[in-house]
């Protein structure tokens, strides 16, 4: 299939993984860079998300319907319209689309109904009766979305990526590793306090990388003694799993996740993973043999205290998570690959209607 492929895709972005995987899948994918349209003043920027209104989401909406158009009358023409966290559609744009016999298809790795109240979801909820399918990651947004006029809504999971997140080379071991508990991440909710609690009160080796504000949510002393100061993508991502003895994975409440996108590609790139207990992590990974949870402050201290010391046990843990991410199709290929799969269906039918 040609696919229009709409959204944020700097090197960083999972967007950008999910690109790679549908051309991995064969597919023939034709890119338009959501952050070509932003305003450059951080101000306006703000404002422009909150409000979805301006000559930035104007100039958006043309520029998808002129590329479109485009392709759609070039030889092999356009099946499939993709939109990945795109807020900025106008409900008109998708009409269009699916007028012209593309199939439309709405990614979305957020939560628009979520207790947090995140700006930004005025255009993006008025779309969502006009998209062919919606693709989300929680059961409480295929209720939501369907209440709300949405034609077809597929649940997947948030993936790790093939080509970034693998084990390291052979022979690595704990002298290899300067990181004893870590955590790279953004310090929502009650993490900064949970983390600071452990290197603290805990005594624990505790290392925190990450962006998203560390240094206004740990206090002055915490700050100077875990946390490192920096974000980390992509090989550098990678490789401070690598030097984990232990990897913290938390949920986002506030977002109502199920489960981490961190767990997944901490597992991945071979990392002991330590996770905050639920369901959507116990139906995805055999406790104590794939990977190890905790409910609380208490029991994460004492799972720490049990495997700092014990590489054996955190290697075989290690080995046997990243055997059950790859066999169970954790991966963007896989996930991917689901949603491709619904696409076709749903492009096939628009075309014979």
């Amino acid at each position: 299939m040609k696919i229009l492929y709409a959204g944020q895709l700097s090197p960083n972005d999972s967007a950008l993984y999910r690109l790679w995987a549908l051309e991995r899948l064969g597919h023939t994918v034709v890119r338009l860079d959501a952050r070509g349209y932003e305003p450059a003043s951080a101000l306006l920027r703000k404002v422009q998300h909150r409000v979805q209104a301006g000559p930035w989401v104007s100039r958006l909406n043309r520029d998808v319907l002129a590329l479109a158009e485009r392709e759609r009358t070039q030889m092999g023409g356009l099946q499939v319209f993709w939109a990945d966290k795109l807020l900025g559609l106008r409900p008109a744009t998708v009409r269009a689309l699916r007028g012209t016999g593309v199939a439309t298809v709405s990614y979305m790795i957020d939560n628009a109904f979520g207790p947090r109240r995140d700006p930004g979801w005025r255009l993006y909820k008025r779309c969502l009766p006009e998209f062919d399918l919606h693709v989300v990651q929680r059961d409480s947004n295929v209720a939501q979305y369907r209440a709300r006029g949405a034609r077809e809504v597929l649940k997947v999971q948030t993936a790790f990526e093939e080509t970034l997140h693998f084990p390291p080379p052979a022979g690595w071991s704990d002298a290899d590793r300067d990181r004893g508990v870590s955590f790279i991440g953004t310090p929502y909710e009650q993490r900064a306090q949970f983390l600071a609690a452990l290197w603290r009160e805990g005594g624990l080796p505790v290392v925190v990388s990450g962006g998203g504000g560390w240094e206004r949510k740990l206090d002055a002393e915490a700050a100077a003694a875990i946390y490192t100061g920096e974000e980390l993508y992509g090989a550098a991502y990678r490789e401070a799993i690598w030097r984990s003895k232990i990897n913290l994975s938390f949920l986002t409440h506030s977002n109502e996740d199920e489960f981490a996108h961190k767990s997944f590609e901490i597992a991945a790139c071979g990392g002991f993973l330590l996770a905050e207990r639920s369901p959507g992590h116990l139906e995805r990974f055999v406790e104590d043999e794939e990977a190890v949870f905790f409910s609380d402050y208490a029991e994460c201290v004492a799972k720490l205290r049990r495997y700092l010391p014990d590489e054996a046990a955190r290697a075989r843990i290690a080995a046997a998570g990243r055997a059950r991410a790859v066999r169970s199709g954790y991966g963007n290929d896989a996930q991917v690959g689901k949603i491709v799969e619904r696409v076709a269906e749903l492009a096939m039918t628009t075309l014979r209607g």
